[in-house]
């Protein structure tokens, strides 16, 4: 049989510059191709090459869908998707509603939105795939009010909706519980199994359902068949123990509760974060992490009858609030300006500014390209953010973070896209900003993003505390489950 696409020769550009050069590859019905890579080789733009949504500038891509040969891309921008970040921002950084039902229907039809009645085949596709994937109870929520978890399985829905002949995956397993991934691996497997070609882009190969996978390196702009090397995973060093003295409250939650567009996201939740300590945060997909770490840095509030408290501020101003937090996490890293340099991102931390900042002091220029440089960035600071990658994206979103020495920094899955050496490299710098005052709270679905060093441990269930406490040793998150 003829492979779904063929590429020959093929270059491809990202933000104008050359990412892809004189690529070759086929995809045949029902393989299953894992792509790894360091942050910036290309491995998202070869999803979107594949898809239809990057055009080669030189070589040759065909298709082969619906038993029909073609050049044109445009049935397969109308029938495959790349599931991934880019597809969450398109809805994210929407104003209007669309529920997690209407981006599946917009789908069947291969488009973004929806925006008609949908047949009665459309309704009955909807159905079959909800029962698949386990979304029927989220069909009706707003899409934005989701959490990352509950996105990235709207989204796979998504793409299963039109019946594919190729399922294309950007970092699937980022932001999924254990028990997601397993659910959605099972899925995968059924859905490979029925003979639908699945590619998939990961830095954790470890996650990867268990598929006949054929592994492919792409760095350099260059596609070639090898598997990652086997190394040793290295121990972050602990973060520094807090003294015995007694503690004064950070911040402090009582009866707080948090609606989103009408759905109740967290609460009610009475709970104190203390000086002193630094909090892991779990729980499934839905439970409410990321609105407790936006509820903190105060991008969202409380109900009437709740109340936080942020004692460690002098005045608990938006601004204040924002010099003295860093945050990251999906929604953080969509408000950002795409036109802006590296250097203008990591740099607007000071004024806890998003879309303008003040030009900086040669101190605090000279302070970002130290840390760019240890956080392997520099080649980043003048390249326009529109073209990089996930992974490089979420570089300078750690780096904007930390810059100005946060009093809390709120990591939700924050070392999600990242490759082994960036992780390494930012898990390097916090035991010193913890020596410097910082306090840590870290919301994590994996024992390896669990830092040594985190002293309490809040487990969330359907938005309210089944555990908060200390955690009796390092890596000991999953003992502390009730």
């Amino acid at each position: 049989m003829p492979p779904l696409v063929r590429l020959l020769n093929v270059t491809a550009l990202q933000g104008g510059q050359p990412v892809l050069r004189g690529v070759g590859l086929e995809v045949a019905p029902g393989e299953a191709l894992r792509l790894w890579g360091p942050n910036g080789g290309g491995k998202t733009t070869l999803l979107r090459l594949l898809a239809g949504q990057v055009a080669p500038v030189a070589g040759e891509r065909t298709y082969h869908l619906g038993g029909q040969d073609q050049r044109s891309a445009v049935q397969a921008r109308r029938t495959l998707r790349v599931v991934g970040p880019d597809a969450e921002a398109f809805y994210l950084s929407r104003d209007w509603v669309q529920s997690a039902g209407d981006v599946l229907l917009a789908a069947f039809e291969g488009e973004a939105l929806n925006l008609w009645t949908p047949s009665p085949a459309a309704r009955a596709r909807l159905q079959e795939v909800a029962a698949l994937t386990r979304l029927e109870l989220l069909l009706a929520r707003d899409f934005r009010t989701l959490s990352h978890g509950q996105r990235r399985r709207v989204l796979l829905a998504a793409a299963l909706m039109p019946a594919p002949e190729l399922l294309l995956l950007d970092e699937f397993t980022d932001g999924l519980s254990e028990r997601a991934r397993a659910e959605l691996g099972t899925v995968l497997a059924r859905v490979h199994a029925a003979g639908v070609a699945v590619v998939l882009a990961t830095h954790r190969p470890e996650e990867a359902p268990p598929l006949p996978w054929r592994t492919l390196r792409v760095w350099g702009g260059q596609v070639t068949e090898a598997a990652p090397p086997e190394e040793p995973v290295a121990r972050p060093t602990p973060l520094p123990r807090p003294g015995d003295h007694a503690s004064a409250p950070l911040v402090r939650l009582q009866d707080v509760t948090v609606y989103r567009n009408g759905e109740r996201a967290l609460g009610p939740l009475s709970w104190t974060w203390a000086a002193g300590q630094h909090w892991l945060v779990t729980g499934e997909n839905g439970s409410g992490k990321s609105t407790l770490t936006r509820l903190i840095a105060g991008e969202l509030h409380p109900a009437v009858g709740g109340h936080i408290e942020r004692p460690f501020l002098n005045r608990d101003r938006l601004e204040d609030r924002r010099a003295a937090t860093g945050l990251v996490g999906a929604e953080v890293g969509i408000r950002q300006r795409r036109d802006w340099t590296g250097r203008e991102v990591i740099g607007s931390a000071w004024s806890g500014s998003e879309g303008f900042a003040p030009e900086l002091t040669p101190a605090q220029a000279a302070e970002v390209e130290h840390l760019a440089a240890g956080l392997g960035a520099r080649e980043l600071l003048d390249h326009p953010a529109e073209g990089l990658s996930q992974g490089q994206w979420r570089r300078l979103l750690l780096a904007r973070a930390v810059i100005h020495r946060p009093r809390l920094l709120l990591l939700d899955e924050g070392l999600d896209f990242l490759d082994a050496p960036a992780r390494a490299a930012f898990l390097a710098l916090l035991p010193r900003l913890v020596q410097g005052g910082t306090h840590l709270l870290v919301v994590a679905h994996r024992a390896a993003d669990a830092l040594p060093g985190l002293t309490h441990h809040l487990h969330l269930q359907a938005g309210q505390a089944a555990f908060a406490g200390p955690l009796a040793s390092d890596w000991a998150h999953l003992q502390a489950l009730p």
